[in-house]
């Protein structure tokens, strides 16, 4: 379990540090995304964990990148599955391929034994065959599951909220478990308030609620897909590795969001 102190809540003087969400937010973009946002790069130590809280408004932004492919190619003779591929190329391009990045690299090192040298074949630049395998197999379940889903206007909005969910669940995955290294962004951004973790569900579970006109209590069935997924990528980094890193939180948000877009397209199915 995390025993690193949270972000501190003061200033350098011991004063109240003020809340200002606008910076929180420009700063889960810019780390997010490569979106050319205004974000202080400069900030203080902490400041990323309790910007964690806006890590749902990043995913909005890249899945609305991927949403508009969506609706842009409707009724244009396109095959689904041909426009599901273009809007997660879309955001692929948006987000720098960061989170799937992290998905190969974790699953690369689940292809060796011990965690030091599981650790070390993620480090590795390289990519080896279990990390190909997962960018194809994640990619090819996003996408299927998004081509069978009738209608562009759900399938947009599932984009967005899978996009959202799945970068909420990253915040409580940093409060819980322990840098897995003694460097890196695992250790460097800190470990997240409670009430980030707590506002970054809240923004992620919201997200699902437009599609309640379409799948009606089905969401249900989604939001539950999505928080399993999180647990179950929460509780392999931990059996794995013995912590979190860059990497495995990659790998939770590629985890989640594929467990989104299925449940939703099996619900549709069900209807």
């Amino acid at each position: 379990m995390a025993t690193d102190n949270p972000a501190p809540d003061v200033d350098p003087t011991g004063r109240p540090r003020p809340w200002r969400p606008w910076d929180d937010a420009l700063l889960a973009v810019a780390f997010l995304t490569r979106l050319p946002v205004p974000a202080r790069h400069d900030a203080e130590p902490g400041a990323l964990a309790r910007a964690g809280w806006a890590f749902p408004l990043a995913g909005v932004a890249v899945a609305g990148a991927g949403a508009a492919v969506l609706l842009a190619t409707a009724g244009s003779g396109l095959h689904p599955l041909g426009a599901a591929l273009l809007a997660l190329a879309v955001m692929a391009v948006v987000t720098g391929a960061l989170h799937e990045d992290g998905l190969a690299d974790f699953a690369d090192g689940l292809g060796v034994a011990g965690r030091d040298r599981r650790l070390a074949v993620m480090r590795d630049s390289h990519i080896g065959a279990f990390g190909v395998l997962a960018l194809v197999f994640a990619t090819g379940l996003k996408a299927t599951a998004l081509a069978s889903l009738a209608a562009p206007g759900t399938a947009a909005l599932v984009l967005v909220a899978a996009a959202a969910l799945s970068r909420a669940a990253l915040v409580p995955t940093m409060i819980a478990l322990s840098p897995a290294r003694a460097d890196g962004l695992g250790k460097t951004a800190g470990r997240p308030p409670v009430w980030a973790a707590a506002l970054a569900l809240v923004l992620g579970f919201a997200a699902l609620v437009p599609l309640w006109p379409a799948l009606g209590p089905g969401v249900g069935t989604l939001a539950a897909a999505g928080l399993a997924a999180g647990l179950f990528a929460c509780w392999a980094m931990h059996a794995a590795v013995g912590g979190h890193t860059g990497d495995t939180l990659g790998a939770q948000q590629q985890t989640v969001e594929i467990a989104v877009y299925l449940a939703a397209a099996t619900v549709e199915i069900n209807l």
